[in-house]
This record gives structure tokens, C-alpha cells and sequence, in this order.
């Protein structure tokens, strides 16, 4: 698919720095938002209509928030290759609707390094569900825009308004590139942090 429209949009961020500007952007071009838990606190008192990732999985968040995106409904709605009717058959007879963006961006685990925390609350600060999701939308390039970090936020916004809220396939190979880039980064501290 080479322009891709924008129409459901998951959001999940440690960094909320342009975020109220970019969900504002999406919100007000009819782009269904997801969210969870502080993200979606924060979009909700900026006076924006969120459904929560709890509303779609038909499950709550558990574990202390370990476990809120790791589901089929989240992960098959980022995974579909649009381009294959076998996979839009699939997602309809399971009721799942599929994604357009991910604005992920990861726990802050080189802070809770930095803030000397112990092991067992440093550990806290790994995310799992964030990596997930990132390196699902960014396989997934060809369907779905993966946005790993504020930086690009206004690129992408100018690339939905010159092109009637869709997105072309090299801006979305390129954000491919930088998300894998981010979790290899995010990888590569938290090795260095365990390593004996």
C-alpha cells in the first residue's frame, strides 16, 4: 500500500512531549485514539475523546500494568497486512478492527539507572508491552506508521496534512528504520545494566 489513511491510532508514552499537539491533530482529522492507563489520563484532561486499550481487549489492565497490550485484539489490530484479504477476513470474523499508527514510546529505564534504583525496582522500568508493540508496527511498515519518538511527531502531522490524512510508504519505511533502532538502543542499555 503506498498512501496509507489514518483512521485508528494506539497511544502509549513514557515521554508525553507533543503529545497533546499530535492526538489533538489526530482527534480533530476523526482518528479513532487508544490509549492506556497515564497516557490516556493525560489525553483525557487535554479534553479528548479516548477509548481505553481495556475496552478493546475486553480485559483489564493486571499485574500492576504488566500486562494492558499484549493481547490479540491489540497485536492482530497492528499485525494485519491490509494488502492480504486473508488477514481483513480474519480480523472481521474475530471482531478485531486494525490500526493505522502506533505512538509508542518506552519506559524510562536509563532514568531508574541513573536514579540508582535497586534491582528488583529497576526492573520495574523495563517495558515489554512498548518493545511489542513498536517492533510489531515497524515489521509491519507496508500496513501501519510506528512513531517511536516526539521528534517525528510534526513530520508525520505535515505528512498527513499534505496528503489528506494518509501516509506514504517511504515515510513509514523510515520510521520502520527508527523504531527498530530504538528498541535495539533500549535493548543494548538494559543488557549492559544486567550483566555480571
Amino acid at each position: 500500500m503506498q498512501l496509507l489513511p489514518i483512521r485508528r491510532a494506539i497511544l502509549s508514552v513514557t515521554d508525553k512531549s507533543g503529545l497533546k499537539e499530535l492526538a489533538t491533530f489526530l482527534h480533530d482529522n476523526n482518528v479513532e485514539l487508544v490509549s492506556t492507563g497515564g497516557t490516556q489520563k493525560f489525553l483525557e484532561a487535554a479534553g479528548l475523546s479516548v477509548t481505553p486499550v481495556s475496552a478493546v481487549t475486553g480485559f483489564p489492565e493486571i499485574l500492576g500494568g504488566r500486562v494492558k497490550t499484549l493481547h490479540p485484539k491489540i497485536h492482530a489490530g497492528i499485525l494485519a497486512n491490509k494488502d492480504l484479504p486473508e488477514h481483513m477476513r480474519t480480523l472481521e470474523e474475530k471482531e478485531i478492527v486494525p490500526f493505522d499508527l502506533v505512538c509508542v514510546n518506552l519506559y524510562d529505564f536509563a532514568g531508574a539507572v541513573d536514579r540508582q534504583l535497586s534491582l528488583e525496582q529497576a526492573v520495574e522500568e523495563i517495558d515489554i508491552g512498548g518493545p511489542c508493540m513498536i517492533r510489531a508496527a515497524a515489521k509491519n511498515f507496508h500496513s501501519i506508521l510506528v512513531l517511536p519518538s516526539p521528534s517525528w511527531y510534526q513530520e508525520a502531522i505535515d505528512e498527513m496534512q499534505n496528503n489528506r490524512m494518509h501516509i506514504s510508504l517511504a515515510f513509514r519505511q523510515m520510521m520502520a528504520s527508527r523504531a527498530f533502532a530504538a528498541t535495539s538502543r533500549y535493548d543494548a542499555l538494559i543488557t549492559s545494566y544486567l550483566r555480571p
